[in-house]
């Protein structure tokens, strides 16, 4: 190897270090954020629920779709969370805790959809839209599901038997 060729292999190996560690520097502000976020959201969700407990059963009915749908939307935010944790260590995206973050939201509407449908079906045509939502939706939520099965079985049938056929390997050499 020429001089000339070491020079430029130690520059491009500095610069993949150096953006190596500010990837990482902002996935920990990303990470922060969204924690942040997370914790506000769940103190909002609480303090609604305090105020529709002590307003009693009326009040529980109003609020209660409003606090389930905060406590889901606080789920979704540490699964992204979860998922920057992973790439901040691995390096790598993992496409399963999307999925899993695309359920959750899906699932999410879903029961908002179906908590407040009973104000759309008096029009006939809102109505038929929202129940066309819920098709869609339920139709998503079994994609990813499928995806996920998918995802999780190639995993196991040719990730994992490559690392134990070559940790078999080792042990015999």
């Amino acid at each position: 190897m020429s001089e000339h060729e070491e020079e430029g292999k130690t520059w491009t190996s500095k610069a993949s270090v150096y953006l190596g560690s500010a990837e990482s520097a902002v996935l920990v502000l990303i990470g922060v954020a969204l924690v942040m976020v997370a914790v506000l959201l769940l103190y909002s969700g609480m303090h609604d629920l305090w105020e529709a407990v002590q307003g009693g059963p009326k009040i529980i009915e109003h609020k209660s779709i409003e606090i389930l749908n905060t406590v889901l939307l606080v789920m979704m935010t540490m699964e992204i969370v979860y998922t920057v944790a992973i790439s901040l260590k691995s390096h790598t995206l993992n496409a399963e805790p999307f999925l899993i973050i695309g359920s959750i939201a899906a699932i999410r509407r879903m029961l908002v959809i179906t908590a407040t449908s009973t104000e759309t079906e008096v029009n006939p045509a809102i109505f038929h839209n929202t129940l066309v939502e819920l098709g869609l939706l339920a139709a998503t939520v079994v994609a990813m599901t499928i995806a996920i099965c998918i995802l999780r079985f190639s995993q196991r049938k040719y990730v994992d038997d490559k690392i134990a056929a070559a940790a078999a390997a080792d042990s015999h050499s």
